[in-house]
């Protein structure tokens, strides 16, 4: 199927004149289940497909079989929400992310390697990512809460002003995700948690997935620092496991602790599945290479969730960043 906009720089004419467009390329777009199994199943009734909501289920074929040879259920995911919360540095480079069209461009790179599932993003970029056709057959994971802006004073009454649940139903996407950051001194950290119970509820009842990223932080010199040490993730992950009145559509998206040694022990505290993060990985890229195919191997973890140190490499080269951290699925699953 031939993509509403052939270019990026076609997108810009397209949402002047056409601004329909983005709804009729989502009711086009080919959808598949969060997670593929080795199986391949044919039948919509088949409990892969379990987690979508009524009437988006999909027949995988061929393609879904060699994917799920990849690394059946489990998910790569390259994450490019940052932009929505005015975070557009990585590492030294302050502006990086600001090039929407390069941005676009590094996107549509990761989002065409092998063994890659999809997207986290905000509504923007995704219907971007839709009128270019790059969404066929991926995971869409809507990001939902992008009003605690980077460095601001309400940094962490952290508001949705992101996707709804009922706005990722209607475009047919296939899971949101929320940030959940809690400091003990911040009392805007309790209007983001009650906000994040309440919509864990809203996407429970349409069966829609939830990743939930908590974190416990502090301020520092003005500055929000999040506590990666073991007591604080392990706290961090069973509070945001006990939110809602149902915990039955709800990921973890965790990061690495401070000693990757503490991994084991933190994601006891938690039997609901959960997908790594990328974060501050810096310059060391080979560094948390390491640290992640470690802690794939941890039952619970499921995958990665990675943006700006795989489509912002030091040396460039996008492709092969994505493709190592896809080897690191497989890899974590045989070790």
């Amino acid at each position: 199927m031939s993509p509403a906009a052939p270019s990026v720089h076609d997108l810009v004419r397209l949402r002047a004149e056409h601004p329909e467009a983005v709804a009729e390329a989502a009711a086009r777009r080919k959808r598949r289940p969060l997670l593929r199994t080795a199986d391949a199943p044919t039948s919509p009734t088949s409990s892969a497909y379990r987690g979508t909501a009524p009437g988006r289920e999909t027949s995988p074929g061929g393609e879904a079989a060699r994917d799920a040879a990849n690394h059946p259920g489990r998910l790569m995911i390259i994450a490019a929400d940052h932009p929505a919360r005015g975070a557009l540095a990585v590492g030294d480079r302050a502006l990086a992310m600001a090039n929407r069209f390069e941005l676009l461009q590094r996107l549509c790179l990761a989002l065409s390697r092998p063994g890659v599932d999809g997207v986290l993003a905000s509504a923007d970029v995704l219907e971007d990512l839709l009128l270019l056709g790059a969404l066929e057959d991926k995971v869409v994971m809507g990001s939902m809460n992008r009003g605690g802006l980077a460095g601001a004073a309400f940094e962490l009454d952290d508001r949705f002003t992101g996707h709804r649940p009922e706005d990722l139903v209607r475009h047919g996407f296939d899971a949101g995700k929320l940030l959940l950051r809690i400091d003990h001194e911040d009392p805007g950290s309790l209007d983001t948690l009650h906000a994040a119970a309440r919509t864990i509820d809203a996407m429970a009842a349409l069966r829609l997935p939830v990743f939930v990223e908590p974190f416990l932080c502090r301020r520092v010199d003005g500055r929000l620092r999040n506590d990666l040490g073991a007591a604080a993730v392990a706290t961090s992950i069973a509070i945001a496991s006990g939110l809602g009145g149902t915990s039955a559509y709800t990921w973890l998206k965790v990061p690495v602790t401070e000693e990757p040694d503490d991994m084991a022990r933190v994601m006891e505290t938690s039997t609901l599945p959960a997908v790594l993060l990328g974060g501050e990985v810096g310059d060391d890229l080979d560094g948390a290479y390491k640290k992640w195919r470690e802690a794939l191997r941890l039952p619970t973890v499921r995958g990665l969730v990675v943006g700006r140190s795989l489509l912002y490499p030091v040396d460039g080269d996008v492709a092969g960043a994505v493709d190592t951290a896809v080897s690191l699925l497989r890899s974590g699953r045989d070790g």
